[in-house]
């Protein structure tokens, strides 16, 4: 059952439902048709089950979507699928449950979701979690075996297979998204071990390892949402003036217009920190002002309506021009940026990549006159005295999550070795904190972090978000001819 939240279970408000009303309620609809073609990207989909079936053999896979929650009283939040679930099977739908069942050869891939709303028993109006006058139409499980081409089964259906696997060794749960499959194999069913706990935590990381390696189509998606971000930020900074303050909240609301527009929406909180909050790392209140002569960070990007990520950060100079202080910190962290970005490439480690960028911002630090003694022992992992500063790492793997993969074991990410097609972000940062008395008083309250996504090609990199410049002289040009060219019209 939809987890729609207690007060649309309660009934609290509903009002009496007359018979005659009823029975008007149960005639007179008239079937609408549906587009029923295959998705664009149904190969990718099954070659992806095939790859996760290979690598469990003779084990059940349980992976579910995830259900609605409710804000607030009567207020559902939009609803967004499980990044695993919508990579295997493309599904967009609450509620649904893929089910790998050990076949001769490989599995058997059986998508069970929610039937249609029965207009013959009014469930359609009656049913407020679920019925489709209230949520609109929705496919039935024969038109999405078309769309989608998995073999799909009602929902009901999948009380008896969870029934089957009680108890079983071989049965494997992506856990963490649905209360109601957690429950009905763990812990009653299923007990809750170490053996238990480590079978299921492996299918989690091995589908972020898989998903680490992205195919055409998922290159594609991405693309598009990354363009349609630098869109975003191009709306930015033709509505932000240069001589008066204007709230983050302004800044928040343009670019969330576009996100919209061209996608579900933003695929994540966007961070706008005006001034001193631009050292803030995950700003998030956007409750302060952007004022000329400060500089403006932006971490914004756009989830594509197949639920692909940017995730790009660019800090302007309000006012048009970087001033002297914001300049030296500006470029010692373009200087990062670029010397990252020289290091990926197939076979490279990220640690190597990390450790590349943190020596450029250390030697940085050092001439600004904020690290004391050697550089060798500033980055002496015994002190590591430069992260007062940079705070975080160089970047994290993007895809259907801004923190794509996040389960994968560390011998795959953390320690792990870049490969083709891998996609990951570009973000070497300082952050010089305006309450920081090591920090010379000029420096105060500036923050600066470069990001950029970025496609890890045959024989390098390629930057897909190339369309927003880095370089400090470069950023000024731009957002002067943003500015001269005025807001976009509405489309």
């Amino acid at each position: 059952m939809a987890n729609i939240g207690r007060e649309e279970l309660s009934g609290a408000h509903d009002t009496e439902v007359p018979q005659r009303f009823l029975d008007l309620m149960l005639s007179g609809w008239r079937e609408e048709g549906i587009d029923t073609a295959p998705a664009p990207h149904v190969e990718h989909l099954a070659r992806r089950r095939a790859l996760l079936s290979a690598a469990f053999p003779g084990d059940t896979l349980v992976i579910p979507t995830g259900n609605v929650h409710s804000r607030t009283f009567g207020a559902p939040y939009l609803f967004r699928g499980g990044s695993d679930f919508l990579w295997l099977t493309g599904d967009t739908d609450p509620d649904s449950v893929l089910v790998l069942h050990p076949a001769a050869t490989g599995h058997d891939a059986v998508l069970y979701a929610r039937p249609r709303s029965d207009t013959a028993s009014g469930a359609q109006y009656l049913d407020r979690g679920d019925g489709e006058i209230w949520h609109g139409r929705r496919l039935a499980p024969a038109e999405k075996t078309a769309v989608l081409q998995i073999e799909t089964a009602p929902l009901a259906e999948l009380g008896a297979v969870l029934d089957k696997l009680a108890g079983s060794d071989r049965a494997r749960v992506l856990r963490g998204y649905d209360a109601s499959i957690d429950g009905g194999l763990a812990p009653g069913a299923l007990p809750v071990t170490a053996e238990n706990v480590a079978r299921d935590a492996l299918l989690a990381a091995v589908l972020s390892e898989l998903r680490m390696d992205k195919d055409p189509w998922e290159i594609a998606q991405l693309q598009q949402a990354i363009d349609a971000t630098v869109r975003g930020f191009e709306d930015v900074a033709r509505r932000l003036p240069a001589g008066r303050a204007v709230p983050e909240r302004h800044v928040e609301g343009v670019f969330a217009w576009r996100a919209r527009v061209e996608g579900n929406g933003v695929g994540y909180s966007s961070i706008v920190g005006g001034g001193p909050r631009s050292t803030i790392l995950h700003w998030q209140r956007n409750s302060g002002a952007v004022e000329p002569g400060g500089v403006l960070l932006m971490d914004m990007g756009v989830e594509n309506v197949h639920g692909y990520t940017a995730d790009v950060t660019r800090v302007l100079p309000v006012s048009g021009t970087f001033t002297t202080a914001q300049r030296d910190v500006y470029d010692i962290v373009h200087a990062a940026h670029d010397a990252g970005l020289a290091v990926i490439r197939p076979g490279a480690e990220l640690t190597e990549v990390g450790a590349v960028c943190t020596r450029v911002l250390a030697e940085g630090l050092a001439g600004l006159g904020l690290l004391k003694g050697s550089l060798d022992e500033a980055l002496d992992p015994a002190t590591t005295a430069y992260r007062r500063w940079t705070l975080h790492g160089f970047g994290h793997m993007l895809g259907l999550d801004v923190h794509d993969c996040g389960h994968a074991r560390p011998e795959h990410y953390a320690r792990g070795v870049l490969r083709e097609n891998h996609v990951l972000t570009m973000e070497p940062g300082l952050y010089l904190q305006q309450h920081d008395e090591l920090v010379p008083a000029e420096l105060r309250g500036i923050g600066i972090r470069i990001e950029d996504d970025v496609l890890v090609t045959a024989d390098g990199n390629s930057v897909l978000s190339a369309g927003l410049p880095t370089a400090a002289p470069e950023v000024e040009s731009w957002l002067a001819d943003q500015r001269a060219a005025g807001p976009r019209e509405p489309v």
